[in-house]
């Protein structure tokens, strides 16, 4: 390697070495499309000739297409590899100092989750018949906030029906065209979810049986938009918000936190690392029952005179 190497040769062979097997293939994929926006930005661009300057012509270029969040992720990719760079004397100093950060207005937001109503009339569409279907794992992630690759990972060994619980122990790869079960996102992850009575009833039908280490919903090669349409049809056709099968997790969760049920039992629930990340996936539904909480201290405190 050398001053006159092209940057994003150095790039594809920094993260190759440094990140393929030390982070998770999804993580891995997103250094290749990075990669590949390199090529297609600065497909000249050199070792020797990256300076602040041009290293924020990078950032502007890709912020032109992208979201602000998205181009900050960019951003922190490309540095780790800049950084080394650095340290390796290729490049004479750190060109991403106080680089700027821009991107274009955000798209508007799809609705994140449905409300108790809009939920009972969308599960009141699902079809459920004898056999596992899509409609089933839609009931199953509505019902435990699972993961989508959760959900695709769950075999009917999972099910403790005696307990009332599922076990949540592996994922599905349905990014791999080969699919397979893969660990699971960390070792929060792994955990054990109640089910209400009815669905592990309704369950406890569905795969008496079924062969009992075989994904209960995997059939064949796996898309996340065949299963958001199938629920998306649903959505239009009972007139409720358009949602996705994340959708359906933080619908989960929202309607638990609003029925007091504590942040870090919802936590636990979804599998968080932390009560953190929960906080701040549901903020403004916090931020709502905080104001809630208020109103009852004052009509408390006033009770008292």
């Amino acid at each position: 390697m050398s001053e006159n190497t092209l940057f994003h040769q150095y790039f594809k062979e920094w993260f190759e070495l440094y990140k393929a097997g030390a982070v998770r293939e999804v993580t891995l994929s997103k250094y290749y499309i990075n990669y590949k926006r390199l090529v297609q930005l600065a497909p000249t661009l050199t070792l020797g000739h990256i300076n602040r300057k041009t290293y924020q012509q990078l950032l502007n270029d890709y912020a032109k297409t992208h979201e602000r969040q998205t181009t900050m992720d960019f951003h922190h990719q490309i540095k780790g590899a800049i950084t080394d760079a650095v340290d390796e004397g290729l490049i004479d100093r750190d060109p991403t100092r106080k680089a700027v950060i821009k991107g274009k207005s955000p798209s508007q937001k799809k609705p994140k989750y449905l409300n108790q109503f809009e939920l009972h009339a969308l599960l009141s569409d699902l079809d459920l018949g004898p056999v596992p279907n899509w409609d089933w794992m839609l009931l199953l992630i509505a019902k435990t906030g699972l993961r989508f690759a959760e959900a695709l990972g769950v075999t009917p060994k999972d099910f403790d029906f005696n307990h009332q619980s599922l076990s949540v122990n592996k994922t599905w790869n349905y990014k791999d065209a080969r699919g397979g079960f893969q660990p699971t996102k960390n070792s929060s992850s792994k955990r054990n979810v109640q089910i209400d009575w009815q669905t592990i009833m309704q369950f406890s039908q569905l795969v008496k049986t079924l062969p009992e280490e075989k994904p209960l919903f995997v059939q064949g090669p796996v898309f996340n938009s065949t299963v958001n349409y199938q629920l998306e049809r649903h959505c239009r056709r009972m007139e409720v918000p358009v949602i996705s099968i994340h959708g359906l997790r933080h619908t989960h969760a929202s309607l638990l936190l609003f029925a007091g049920v504590s942040i870090a039992s919802v936590a636990r629930r979804l599998g968080h690392s932390n009560m953190t990340t929960t906080q701040q996936t549901y903020l403004h539904i916090i931020q709502e029952l905080e104001n809630q909480d208020n109103d009852k201290v004052m009509r408390y405190l006033a009770g008292l005179n």
